[in-house]
Parts: C-alpha cells; sequence; structure tokens
C-alpha cells in the first residue's frame, strides 16, 4: 500500500500548511476522498472550513468550482440550464458548478429543500438530470458542504436522506492555543493557501482510489462494523439507527484508514477511529435523551464502550 501512503501523506503535508494543529481531521477527510465519498463540515465560522476545501483542491489536479448557497438559489444554478440558441435553433445545455471534480458547496443548509435535493442524484449517482436529459459528471468526484451549527436564522436544516449521502461528517473545532500561536506568525506577511503547488495529479489519485479497494477487512473486522450499526438501531436513546449505507461506508472507510496506514489489512481499531465520523450523522436521537443533553456522539461512544471487539476477552 505504498502508493496511498505516499499519495497520502503528500496531501497531508501539503494541507498542513494552511489548516493548522488537525492533522486528524484532514486524514478523515483523505479517507472519503479515497473512497469516492462525500464530507459534510460542520463547525462554528472562522476555523477554516472553506480553506480546507480550497487547500484540498489546489493539492489535488482537479477542476474545482466553489457555489455560495443562498435561499433565493434555483436547482438551476446548481446543475445548469438549457438555453435556446437562435443562431442553431437548438437547446444547448450550459452546465453549473456541480459538473466538476471537486466542488465546495459552502454553507449548504442556507438553499432551500428543492435546491439541496438537486445534490442527491449528483452525490449518490454521479450524474445529473437536466430537462430529461442525463449528464455523467467527471471522476474523481468529490463534494465539501459547509454549514454553521450555531446559526438557524435564514437556514433549511438538511434533510435525513441528504445527511446520509455524505460518508462523513467532521469538526474542525479550535485550534489549539500554541498552533494559534503559530498561525499569527505564519499569516504575517501572506496566506499560506497563496502558495500550496498541486502534489498528487488526477491519475495518482485514480490510482490509489483502486487500491485501496484491495485492503484485506476479515470477517471478524466486518461482523464488528454490523454489530456497531445493528446496535445504533436498537440503543434506547435512539428512534433512527444508521442505514446499511452507514455500514457500506464504514466497511470502505476502515480500507482506506488501512491503505493510508501502509496496512493491506483492516483492524478493528480502524473502525473504532471513523464510528463518530460516519454513523453519528446518520443518526436521530429521540426527544426525551436530547432533553438530557445526549448527542449522536455521546450514543456511538457509548456503543463502542458496549459492543465487543472481536479477539477480544468479554
Amino acid at each position: 500500500m505504498s502508493t496511498v501512503r505516499e499519495v497520502g501523506e503528500r496531501l497531508l503535508n501539503n494541507m498542513g500548511q494552511v489548516i493548522l494543529g488537525k492533522e486528524e481531521v484532514i486524514r478523515q477527510v483523505l479517507v472519503a476522498l479515497l473512497c469516492e465519498g462525500h464530507v459534510l463540515i460542520e463547525d462554528v465560522p472562522g476555523v477554516g472550513k472553506t480553506m480546507l476545501a480550497r487547500a484540498l483542491a489546489r493539492s489535488i489536479g482537479c477542476v474545482f468550482r466553489r457555489v455560495q448557497f443562498t435561499p433565493d438559489m434555483l436547482p438551476s444554478d446548481v446543475t445548469g440550464v438549457s438555453v435556446f440558441n437562435q443562431k442553431t435553433l437548438e437547446f444547448e445545455f450550459r452546465p453549473g458548478p456541480i459538473m466538476a471534480q471537486i466542488v465546495l458547496a459552502d454553507e449548504i443548509n442556507r438553499a432551500p429543500p428543492k435546491t439541496q435535493a438537486a445534490l442527491l442524484e449528483a452525490m449518490e449517482e454521479r450524474q445529473i438530470t437536466v430537462d430529461g436529459v442525463t449528464y455523467s459528471l467527471p471522476r474523481p468526484f468529490f463534494v465539501l458542504a459547509t454549514q454553521n451549527p450555531i446559526e438557524y436564522e435564514g437556514t433549511f436544516p438538511l434533510p435525513e436522506a441528504e445527511l446520509d449521502r455524505f460518508m462523513m461528517r467532521v469538526r474542525l473545532g479550535y485550534p489549539p492555543p500554541q498552533e494559534e500561536m503559530r498561525m499569527m506568525d505564519v499569516q504575517r506577511n501572506h496566506h499560506p493557501i497563496e502558495t500550496i503547488q498541486q502534489v498528487v495529479p488526477a491519475e495518482e489519485l485514480a490510482a490509489a482510489q483502486q487500491q485501496v479497494r484491495e485492503v484485506y477487512v476479515d470477517d471478524l473486522v466486518k461482523q464488528y462494523i454490523v454489530d456497531l450499526v445493528t446496535a445504533t438501531r436498537e440503543h434506547e436513546d435512539i428512534y433512527l439507527g444508521a442505514s446499511p449505507r452507514g455500514t457500506l461506508f464504514l466497511f470502505k472507510g476502515v480500507r482506506a484508514l488501512a491503505a493510508l496506514e501502509g496496512r493491506e489489512y483492516a483492524l478493528p481499531d480502524d473502525v473504532k477511529r471513523l464510528a463518530v465520523p460516519i454513523l453519528a450523522h446518520r443518526l436521530l436521537v429521540t426527544p426525551d435523551a436530547r432533553m438530557r443533553g445526549v448527542q449522536a456522539e455521546d450514543v456511538v461512544a457509548d456503543i463502542l464502550q458496549r459492543v465487543p471487539v472481536p479477539g477480544a476477552r468479554v
């Protein structure tokens, strides 16, 4: 798995020049990228959500588009529109920003549900349909969406069907004090996003994505994944557990994480590291548990404590 590990280290080091002190979050985004999944970055303003997406786009030789979602945005503003050409007397398709390889959906929860739904087909099937005509999206295709969980005025919460299409939900959080000190020194004259260069061509990324599929996952690890997902459906504080899509994403994620670590096999520890970012946003906490301050992340952490690890003594 040397190719995947080398690609990961190059991207990690390059993006680490812009996003300081968040190596684990960057690694999670790379896991989703290698699995051809999508990532929802949810955090307060000013912690670097948009900068993370820009740093990734600059590090890879891919076509990058940014969509700034607003309440008055239409689905055609995302997918594109057919325009009548008076010279040829035919309709011509003018593609929208979704026709790119890396798409930043900035403040996705500010768009109305109809516009949010325009992303569903693109994220799941890698295609869009406009006026009855289907257009394939380029490969690799990766959506990075951001949203602010604090400000609710003028926002439209993402429906469960769309949340389920995101492989991961990650949170950057505030940087450690020493990294915040370093941040001021690094940005004294210019922002590092202006100087980072491409370190991985699209062809090498595609090869790494293919190599990830060769990682071995033992049946005991697979059973551990299924046991964790099943436990989310039976937990007393949850009334909607993780879907089978969550099982598949966790299975794919552990293969990518193992490859990034240079291993040809997955471990139960890989499952533990990815359980919260992959499963938590798929769970709906009961009203009673919510009143007690229980969050989905707490439930996943509790399940990890309850479900026995394969090979461990109970």
